[in-house]
């Protein structure tokens, strides 16, 4: 990979120029300079030295950064969730919850991330409520906990932004001054079908408010929303396993997959 991007990343800037009107922002950019730079003594290095031994070792610095480098992006995945379970999520059981979301609307958050935000807490108040209502109580008597962590890719590494939320199953009540977990039985299928509609229901609502969805005639749409130049044909594009530039443009992108045995 990294040779690939060597090979073909300043084309690639200007193909997009070319074709758009206009550059990839300053962040693109930067993204693939760090990559390029990520673990190459020349960009700068720590010289080691065993005290005991006297050995020495060059560690090139590296980006630290969590797009596409695997060594980076493994190594920050494994401190936030050493982090997570050391020192955050308490020692009860928890439950993963995923929520997939429609092409229209992995571009839409793609293209205007700060729309992240209120669907976030549209979906955690109503696990929250779902969870305090398992357990026989009421909103003011018990507090619940969880964490979202949002992913922009799928496996294909094509834009698929869907939110990975880490909830714990159950809730905490205060009894005699200690809060005490109360665990909850697992979700039926059913359940899990109404809360789903429940939120889909309040997103569309969110989403309305903050004028990013029009309703008219009982159809809903996106509204037309500023977006950059360059970047939306590529966002568009990767939703929807597409070609984005070049004289393939706009053909769908063969996917091979292969089952290992053994």
């Amino acid at each position: 990979m990294y040779k690939l991007v060597q090979e073909n990343v300043e084309t690639f800037f200007a193909q997009v120029e070319t074709e758009t009107g206009s550059g990839l922002p300053d962040f693109v950019k930067e993204e693939f300079d760090a990559f390029l730079e990520c673990g190459i003594l020349a960009y700068g290095f720590l010289r080691l030295r065993c005290t005991d031994c006297t050995h020495k070792k060059l560690v090139a610095f590296s980006c630290k950064r969590r797009g596409f480098r695997p060594s980076c992006g493994g190594r920050r995945m494994a401190q936030t969730a050493a982090h997570l379970v050391d020192h955050v999520i308490p020692n009860v059981p928890v439950r993963q919850w995923v929520l997939s979301l429609p092409i229209p609307l992995r571009y839409l958050f793609a293209a205007h991330p700060h729309l992240i935000s209120p669907v976030l807490q549209v979906i955690s108040r109503a696990i929250s409520t779902f969870l305090i209502k398992q357990a026989g109580l009421k909103r003011r008597d018990a507090q619940t906990g969880a964490i979202t962590l949002i992913q922009r890719f799928g496996s294909a590494a094509n834009l698929n932004i869907h939110l990975h939320c880490l909830v714990l199953d159950g809730v905490y009540r205060m009894q005699n001054g200690v809060p005490k977990f109360c665990p909850v039985h697992t979700p039926t299928t059913e359940q899990l079908q109404g809360l789903l509609s429940q939120i889909i229901q309040r997103i569309m609502k969110a989403l309305t408010r903050h004028g990013a969805l029009i309703e008219e005639e009982g159809m809903t749409y996106l509204a037309d929303m500023e977006s950059d130049v360059a970047l939306a044909p590529l966002q568009s594009a990767a939703c929807t396993y597409r070609i984005a530039l070049g004289p393939r443009a706009g053909q769908k992108v063969l996917m091979l997959r292969h089952d290992l045995e053994g």
